[in-house]
């Protein structure tokens, strides 16, 4: 009997929680700090953690703070949108407008509302082609004149392919007659109560932590776009300015890291859900840190793999020329922005040529397919698969043509 009442008080939920690994994601943290304080890594992670705070996440904070204070003014209930109703070929272009924008939000929009009945097939295939997801803030943060390039080419792209979808297809193609479940649009977010006491003091951090670093973050970016040595600026140290960044962006990952369990594979590659009404420092805090997340994985997997195997990774895949285009389209057809945020992180250090990341940008749906698989799996398999033909056609014609 003893027994007995002893093993049903160990398989207990309340004492199995004890042991539950939770928070998954403070792996990332942890792993950082141990490549900080080993004195063979240590050169290459502080110069790592360093760029991608300073460097990324200061001006991808900075960028998402105005995208979601326009946000405030530009609701989704407005001319803009309502004006597409009327016209199959006006929704194409107005839906790969919507889908130009970065984050998610307007092509989620965009996928719900074809669901609906509103739209038609062709401007859920406009949208999925124009959107970059997160990965467009990063690159407009750090290389705006490409960024802003590959954000027109996916509108004037997204646009052709809509078009040429309406001419086949009608607008009720493959639409589900009743969606199996519901799905939240972009104002469909968390509330506070489906949050832990944890992630909701850590989601809280976040806000604060970048309220502060917002505009002293952006002055030291800035002057580092400049190439002034902030370090002699000040009158620091040699390298103060570097180490302050490497333990910045440990302290955001940390953060980052208790604002969410993992899941499965969307809560890993997804943005985090926010809730309903947050503040757009709010927003900006979380979509950064889940961006920086991403990116630092991105920075330290290539100069760790460079450090350990001897290889220049840069040039080893220059041998891959032909072939990086298509590895960009495949990466791009992954669910989710987090492999997206992973192929531009990468084109930006040099490691992949501007073909791959043509491909993927055209080919990824980011955060969108998750609904659009949910409400309307054929719709979005099929979307998906026609969204590859303009990607492969454009990064295959920019590395014959200038590469």
């Amino acid at each position: 009997m003893e027994m007995t009442k002893s093993v049903q008080q160990w398989t207990n939920p309340f004492y199995l929680s004890q042991f539950h690994f939770a928070y998954k994601r403070l792996v990332l943290p942890v792993f950082l700090v141990a490549l900080l304080v080993t004195p063979s890594t240590q050169a290459l992670t502080v110069a790592a953690l360093s760029d991608s705070f300073w460097a990324v996440s200061c001006y991808v904070a900075l960028t998402l703070v105005i995208y979601h204070y326009l946000a405030l003014v530009v609701k989704k209930d407005n001319a803009l949108t309502r004006l597409y109703h009327y016209s199959r070929n006006y929704q194409v272009l107005f839906a790969a407008l919507l889908g130009a924008l970065p984050g998610c939000g307007g092509a989620i929009v965009v996928t719900t509302q074809f669901v609906s009945g509103r739209i038609g097939f062709g401007a859920i295939v406009a949208v999925l082609t124009a959107t970059m997801g997160d990965a467009a803030f990063l690159l407009l943060a750090s290389e705006p004149i490409t960024g802003l390039g590959v954000v027109a080419l996916g509108v004037v792209v997204g646009t052709l392919s809509g078009l040429t979808v309406n001419y086949f297809h009608a607008d009720d193609f493959l639409r589900p007659n009743k969606p199996e479940k519901a799905v939240c649009d972009v104002s469909c977010q968390k509330t506070s109560e489906d949050l832990t006491q944890v992630q909701q003091h850590a989601i809280n951090l976040q806000g604060m932590f970048w309220q502060w670093m917002i505009v002293p973050g952006a002055v030291v970016a800035l002057l580092g776009s400049f190439q002034v040595d902030i370090n002699q600026w000040l009158g620091l140290g040699e390298e103060r300015i570097e180490w302050l960044g490497a333990v910045l962006a440990i302290v955001c990952m940390l953060l980052w890291a208790l604002t969410k369990e993992l899941q499965d594979y969307q809560s890993t590659v997804a943005e985090d859900d926010k809730k309903a009404g947050s503040h757009p420092m709010q927003k900006a805090a979380q979509d950064t840190n889940f961006v920086s997340a991403w990116v630092i994985m991105a920075f330290l997997a290539f100069e760790l793999f460079n450090h350990f195997s001897g290889i220049n990774l840069t040039e080893s895949l220059a041998g891959w020329g032909l072939w990086m285009p298509l590895v960009g389209l495949a990466v791009g057809m992954l669910p989710g922005c987090g492999p997206q945020i992973l192929v531009t992180s990468l084109y930006l250090s040099g490691a992949v040529p501007l073909s791959a990341q043509l491909a993927n940008a055209i080919s990824n749906d980011g955060d969108a397919l998750f609904p659009a698989i949910a409400m309307a799996p054929k719709a979005a398999l099929i979307a998906t698969i026609y969204s590859s033909i303009p990607a492969f056609l454009v990064g295959y014609g920019y590395l014959f043509l200038f590469e």
